[in-house]
Order: C-alpha cells, then sequence, then structure tokens
C-alpha cells in the first residue's frame, strides 16, 4: 500500500511566470474555476501582473499554482477558511525559505 503524495512537498516542473489560464489552475487544484475566481476576488489567490482584466485573460505563475493547491487541501482537510489557509501556506513558505537561507550560512534545519 503506497502513501498518498503530500500536496506540500509535489516534485513540480517549473513554468513560466504566466504559464497557467484559469481553467488549467483550476484542473491543477481540483477544483472549479469559480473557486479561483473566488479566491482571487478574496485576494487569496494573485494573478500575473501582465495579466488582462477579464479572467478569461487571467494567468498563473507556478509559484501560484504551489499556494492555490496547499491552500486547497488545507480548506479540505482542515475544514478551513480560506483566509485561515492562505495564512498557514504563508506560514510554510516563509518556514522553507528560513531553512533555506540556515543551510546556505551553514545551519543544520531539519
Amino acid at each position: 500500500m503506497t502513501a498518498a503524495p503530500s500536496p506540500f512537498c509535489t516534485p513540480c516542473e517549473v513554468l513560466d511566470t504566466a504559464a497557467l489560464d484559469l481553467a488549467q489552475l483550476a484542473h491543477a487544484c481540483q477544483k472549479p474555476t469559480t473557486w479561483v475566481v473566488q479566491h482571487v476576488r478574496d485576494e487569496v489567490l494573485h494573478i500575473d501582473g501582465s495579466s488582462g482584466a477579464g479572467a478569461a485573460e487571467w494567468r498563473f505563475s507556478s509559484r501560484t499554482l504551489l499556494r492555490a493547491r496547499r491552500i486547497a487541501h488545507l480548506e479540505q482537510a482542515f475544514d478551513a477558511d480560506p483566509q485561515l489557509a492562505a495564512l498557514a501556506a504563508d506560514l510554510m513558505e516563509e518556514v522553507r525559505q528560513l531553512r533555506q537561507l540556515l543551510r546556505q550560512h551553514g545551519g543544520n534545519p531539519r
């Protein structure tokens, strides 16, 4: 029996800053496009700065894809409010960055 892959540490291909459209991001998160639109409106997810004004023109980076997948998982697994899930995703990313800095400076993070 194999364990289900974690949405927090999934191998991925690095994509351009504006690689995914709305439907692709929603599909990758296994959510409807309305979920993505609502999270953009709530400022939990961010569109690429070069995207057009309409949702059909929105583009998302691979970084947003990872964030969206984390948030979707946290919402589902813990019945978390989108804002709380976003805060948890922010904290997880900050811990990752701090551990990376510590490694660069000779520390030994877990």
